[in-house]
């Protein structure tokens, strides 16, 4: 009996263990669980909070990323970006698609909408990061 409750001390430590994880990382994640998938929860009114991340690198190794966002805007205002983070603009900049406006940049980064206005791209010296808005 002894070497049976010897080789189940693993197992139970493990299954503790994902049993604590379990309780603790929607906490600590805040918005995620470890398949990506969102949990439902309410956004302070005026904000943005991130709910999921991807991340790949395309055929050319361009990496590619993207994110989705839960908002609650003030009326008058969509979901936006402001200084790389997701934020609440004014709806007229996203419908006349002024990109530039809504400072979606960082600090010492150049701005400029795309030809086509699908996005932006920011740029220092020779990096650039390019922004095409999808909806």
């Amino acid at each position: 009996m002894k070497v049976w409750r010897r080789s189940a001390w693993p197992v139970q430590v493990a299954f503790l263990v994902a049993l604590v994880m379990l309780c603790v990382d929607p906490v600590s994640a805040g918005s995620r669980n470890h398949r990506g998938q969102t949990v439902s929860y309410q956004v302070k009114q005026g904000t943005c909070e991130v709910v999921a991340l991807h991340r790949c690198c395309n055929k050319n190794k361009i990496e590619e990323r993207s994110q989705t966002v839960k908002c609650s805007c003030f009326p008058g205002q969509v979901a936006g970006t402001t200084r790389a983070r997701p934020s609440c603009v004014e709806a007229s900049i996203v419908a006349q698609k002024w990109w530039c406006q809504m400072h979606p940049c960082m600090d010492g980064e150049e701005c400029k909408v795309l030809p086509d206005l699908t996005g932006w791209s920011c740029s220092t010296g020779n990096k650039v990061k390019t922004t095409k808005v999808t909806r």
